[in-house]
C-alpha cells in the first residue's frame, strides 16, 4: 500500500480508501467484516462512511453501515484506524433520519452523537459535510440557476465553530467537505482563518474518467489552499469496470437493481466508457485498474475511495495501487477524453 498525509495534519492515510456504502444492502455484516479484514490486511488503514448509509437510503436501512462498522471497529486497535464519516445536507426526501435537515449546532450534535454510537467509537476522525445546504451544483447537476428567493442564512462561521467545538472536545479530530464548490471551499478556509478556528481538511467529491470537472477549478483551490481530495466514484458506479459495456446489465449490479442511479449512464458516457476500454485491452490492464491508477496518481488526490459488493472486486480495486501509468499512457487517455469533456458532471 502507499500512503498520503491527510493535508495540514499528522495523520498518514493509506492512498486507496475503503469506502462502505454498500453494507446493509448489497453486502450483508459478515460481508462488510470480510472486506474490512481484507482491507486492513492489504493495508488500508483509511475507512469511509457515513450516516444516511446504505446505498440507496431508506429508512429501513439507515445507519446500517455505521453499525457494521461498529461492530467490527470494537474489536480492532482503534488508533491504528482512520474514520470518516458525514453528515447529511438538507433534502426532503431524508426527513426520515430527522426533521430539521440542516447544519444547525442541534442538528450536528445530534448526528454526530448518532454517528459515534453506531460506530460503537469516542471519535471519528474525519467528519465531513456530506453537501452544502445552499442552492448550488451537486449530484451531477449542471448550469447553476441562482434564487434570489432562496431562504439559506449564510452561517459558515457557526457552522465552523461547532466543528472546532468537536475538535477541542475530542469527538472529532479533523471536519472535511463534500460535493463542495471552489466558493463553498474558500469560505471555509477564509472563515476558519478569520476566526482563528479548525480548517478544513478535506473534500470529498466525484473523480473519474468520466468526470473530470474537479480539475476545472477546485484542483487549483485544493493544491493553492492544501485541501486533500478523497475521490468517490472513480469507477463511476461501475461503468469504469466494464461490466455494462454493449448495453449489458449484469444481475445483482447497482444499475441493474438501482435503475434510477443514471448519473454515468449518458450516451456520452458509454462512448467514452468504450474507448477507455479498448485502451485498457491494448494495455494489457483491465479497465478497472487502469481507471483507478489514472485517480489514483493525481497530484491533488489524497486518496481514492474504492467500494466492492464481491471480494473479486475489492481485490481488483486494490491492486490498482500497484498500476504506474506512464506518460504516454495518460497523453492517450487525454485524447479521449477530449472527445466528449465531462459526459458525467
Amino acid at each position: 500500500m502507499k500512503y498520503t498525509t491527510l493535508p495540514n495534519t499528522n495523520i498518514k492515510v493509506s492512498k486507496i480508501c475503503l469506502g462502505t456504502m454498500t453494507f446493509g444492502q448489497q453486502n450483508t455484516e459478515s460481508d462488510a467484516h470480510e472486506q474490512l479484514n481484507y482491507a486492513v490486511e492489504k493495508g488500508i488503514n483509511f475507512i469511509d462512511t457515513a450516516e444516511m448509509y446504505s446505498i440507496p437510503g431508506k429508512k429501513e436501512t439507515q445507519g446500517s453501515t455505521e453499525r457494521f462498522i461498529g461492530s467490527w471497529l470494537k474489536d480492532q486497535k482503534r488508533e491504528e484506524l482512520i474514520v470518516a464519516s458525514k453528515v447529511v445536507g438538507p433534502n426532503d426526501y431524508f426527513k426520515y433520519i430527522r426533521e430539521n435537515l440542516g447544519f444547525s449546532k442541534e442538528v450536528l450534535h445530534d448526528a454526530l452523537e448518532k454517528s459515534l454510537s453506531r460506530l460503537q467509537t469516542d471519535y471519528v476522525d474525519l467528519y465531513q459535510l456530506h453537501w452544502p445546504e445552499r442552492n448550488t451544483n451537486f449530484f451531477g447537476k449542471r448550469n447553476y440557476k441562482h434564487d434570489e428567493n432562496e431562504k439559506w442564512e449564510d452561517n459558515f462561521k457557526e457552522v465552523i465553530e461547532v466543528l472546532d467545538g468537536f475538535v477541542k472536545a475530542g469527538k472529532i479530530r479533523h471536519y472535511g467537505v463534500s460535493n463542495e464548490t471552489s466558493w463553498g471551499l474558500m469560505r471555509h478556509l477564509t472563515e476558519s482563518k478569520v476566526n482563528k478556528t479548525t480548517r478544513c481538511k478535506s473534500i470529498q467529491n466525484p473523480y473519474s474518467l468520466l468526470n473530470r470537472s474537479f480539475e476545472i477549478n477546485l484542483a487549483e483551490v485544493a493544491q493553492r489552499e492544501n485541501v486533500g481530495l478523497l475521490a468517490y466514484s472513480p469507477l463511476a458506479f461501475g461503468m469504469l469496470s466494464g461490466k455494462y459495456l454493449n448495453g449489458n446489465l449484469p444481475e445483482n449490479t447497482r444499475l441493474k437493481l438501482f435503475p434510477a442511479y443514471y448519473r454515468y449512464s449518458s450516451e456520452q458516457s458509454k462512448f467514452l466508457t468504450q474507448k477507455y476500454a479498448e485502451l485498457a485491452k491494448e494495455l494489457n490492464l483491465s479497465m478497472a485498474q487502469m481507471a483507478l491508477a489514472f485517480v489514483n496518481q493525481q497530484p491533488f488526490l489524497t486518496s481514492t475511495i474504492v467500494g466492492a459488493t464481491t471480494m473479486q472486486q475489492l481485490k481488483e480495486n486494490i491492486s490498482s495501487i500497484d498500476v504506474a501509468l506512464s506518460e504516454e499512457i495518460l497523453k492517450k487517455i487525454d485524447e479521449i477524453h477530449e472527445l466528449q469533456p465531462n459526459p458525467a458532471p
